[in-house]
């Protein structure tokens, strides 16, 4: 089944990064205000040259293990709602920690392009406690709404450590091959942290016909490196205001970031 979105080459993918949403501990703001907030980002993301935006509820930690509250939801599909309006650009929806099924029915509702699921395939130990994978039940759900909404996996993702005995390599066959992630997705050990070379080389080797993305760490400086390898990459915090992960995205920093992938 075709998704919605092809990933394009070299492509870029900015982050948005929710303020705490209602019903969360750090819940400050009201929802219209986060509405703004996010779409002040992805225009700022849009206008800088980004091929696509990811959204997620990163300021509401600490997170769900797996099911998220009905109302994040609900509040996630009006931001992502907003966000679709305010720029034309491919949206990916990311429900931490790992609600698979709820990043589906909202990116399906909203005609997003695709959701990122930390933990597809495999077992990890995480802050949130053990969380198993649940390709099945998540591709299954897609098949039941008719969603063409692609699914992009972490390989041995940031902020866990994998319980089953297996390289990466063989992380990434099994979330490709029989999960059946549409692509992949590599990051460093947690947000912002370098993504290594060796381990993007050895998920590209082992799986060579699924688009494969950086998922943290990457700047100006090592940008180009990692494209060589990689097909794209999803980036946040080096874009943000003074490099914080929660702050605004900055438009200097945006788009010197994109003048630097593209050369």
């Amino acid at each position: 089944m075709e998704s919605y979105y092809p990933l394009p080459p070299r492509a870029l993918i900015g982050m948005v990064h929710l303020a705490p949403l209602p019903g969360s501990p750090a819940s400050e703001l009201p929802l219209a205000r986060i509405c703004e907030d996010a779409c002040r980002d992805a225009r700022t993301l849009a206008e800088a040259g980004f091929t696509a935006i990811v959204m997620e509820n990163f300021g509401d930690a600490p997170f769900r293990a797996t099911t998220v509250d009905p109302h994040t939801v609900a509040a996630m599909t009006l931001v992502a709602r907003a966000i679709r309006r305010a720029v034309d650009l491919p949206l990916g929806i990311n429900v931490l920690r790992n609600d698979a099924q709820a990043a589906l029915a909202i990116a399906t509702v909203c005609e997003a392009a695709f959701v990122r699921v930390n933990i597809h395939t495999g077992v990890y130990a995480t802050d949130q406690g053990i969380i198993e994978g649940r390709a099945d039940e998540t591709l299954r759900y897609r098949q039941r709404l008719g969603s063409r909404v692609a699914v992009f996996a972490d390989v041995h993702v940031k902020h866990a450590s994998p319980l089953l005995s297996q390289s990466i390599a063989e992380a990434a066959e099994e979330a490709a091959y029989r999960g059946r992630a549409d692509a992949l997705i590599v990051s460093g050990t947690g947000t912002g942290k370098p993504t290594s070379l060796d381990d993007l080389r050895s998920v590209r080797d082992a799986v060579p016909d699924r688009p494969l993305l950086v998922g943290s760490g990457a700047n100006v400086e090592n940008i180009r490196e990692l494209l060589a390898v990689a097909d794209g990459v999803i980036v946040g915090t080096t874009i943000k205001e003074n490099g914080r992960t929660t702050a605004p995205v900055d438009a200097d920093r945006a788009r010197t970031f994109v003048q630097a992938a593209r050369v």
